[in-house]
């Protein structure tokens, strides 16, 4: 029996600009192109959902249902950045991981030593982790399976967990609706509606034969899922580019000697974690990370085998040379090698198929 968990960040794009900018908070924003050049809105906060605004809306269509939507141009440097520490945080838990695009991907926590092995304790702590270190919230599902795991995560959104037990599968699937069921689009979820199928329960009356007869190919995969059935595996290949650690203060740093001696602290739990990670990495390069009052970001890089804190020591007096200002984000890093990777794959001995020859004496 699998432990699947499948993460949702809630409006992404839009959850990480009200982060940034606290003035854009309770107030209905889009990420998006502009109306005056055809643009069309990526995503937006549930403020403007709230008046009907929605992904792959064009942007003046959007003002039109709400006068008030602030859009934000995208800035998918600073998603992806931010996809990438969600990640970090996940490969805390496991190695097995599948994503789905950047703010949404499947974890398979079967065999995950943490939280006492149980899925929704460790489903419980991303999220903490997530709102604590990132400032965004994430919805998530626990379940035997991807199917179940995916819909769980949408069903008390935003900022929500919803669990399916083993036990539960059979009740929470002859409830589910239709619609709910990934690759039934309004069309068919019509055309089921038109012939009383409303529900998996009603879906089950069908035999294999007539969901093939009736929805094709797809009439199979309706066949297993409306049973709570999905074996996909989680399929990932586990290797993780980099490990970091990083803190936003309450309050501007501004002076040398506190940036200092919070690197200290962040290199002592990055210690930590590459101390977890066994003899399948090397260190490639040392990285620091810093964000300024103003929002705006600077890294500084070296090449480092073993990621000394006298490195990052250099790395964060370079950083002050370059630019003085207060800092709200301090973060230190390493950049990776996968040495299993890089072996490629192993080689079994082959079996003997000759005949035995004694050895002479």
């Amino acid at each position: 029996m699998r432990k699947i968990i499948h993460c949702d960040c809630d409006c992404f794009y839009a959850s990480v600009e009200m982060r940034d900018d606290p003035n854009l908070r309770g107030r209905p924003i889009a990420v998006g192109g502009a109306s005056d050049r055809r643009g069309v809105i990526s995503t937006c906060n549930y403020e403007a959902r709230s008046f009907g605004v929605r992904s792959a809306m064009p942007t003046a269509q959007a003002k039109k249902l709400c006068p008030d939507l602030i859009v934000v141009p995208g800035n998918m440097k600073k998603y992806r950045e931010v996809s990438a520490q969600i990640r970090e945080i996940f490969l805390s838990y496991t190695d097995f991981i599948e994503p789905l695009s950047l703010d949404e991907a499947f974890l398979d926590v079967t065999d995950s030593p943490h939280c006492n092995g149980s899925a929704t304790l460790i489903a419980r702590e991303i999220r903490a982790r997530v709102e604590k270190e990132l400032q965004i919230t994430i919805s998530a599902g626990v379940a035997p399976n991807k199917f179940l795991a995916k819909i769980a995560s949408d069903w008390q959104k935003p900022n929500g967990l919803t669990v399916i037990n083993p036990d539960a599968v059979e009740d929470f699937t002859l409830r589910l609706p239709v619609h709910k069921i990934h690759g039934v689009g309004r069309v068919t979820a019509e055309k089921m509606h038109r012939q009383g199928i409303r529900t998996c329960s009603d879906l089950r009356r069908f035999s294999l034969i007539e969901l093939v007869q009736k929805y094709g190919k797809f009439g199979e995969r309706l066949y297993q899922l409306c049973r709570g059935i999905d074996n996909r595996p989680v399929s990932g290949d586990g290797s993780r580019k980099s490990v970091s650690v990083e803190h936003t203060f309450t309050q501007d740093l501004h002076e040398k000697e506190k940036w200092l001696e919070e690197m200290t602290t962040l290199y002592g739990r990055l210690h930590e974690r590459l101390e977890q990670l066994g003899d399948r990495y090397a260190i490639s390069s040392a990285v620091i990370k810093i964000k300024y009052a103003d929002f705006t970001q600077s890294t500084q890089e070296r090449g480092s085998k073993a990621a000394r804190i006298s490195e990052f020591k250099q790395l964060l007096e370079q950083c002050w040379e370059k630019r003085r200002d207060p800092i709200r984000l301090l973060g230190v890093g390493v950049k990776l090698r996968d040495l299993r990777a890089e072996l490629g794959p192993e080689q079994l001995p082959l079996p003997f198929k000759g005949k035995t020859r004694s050895t002479p004496r």
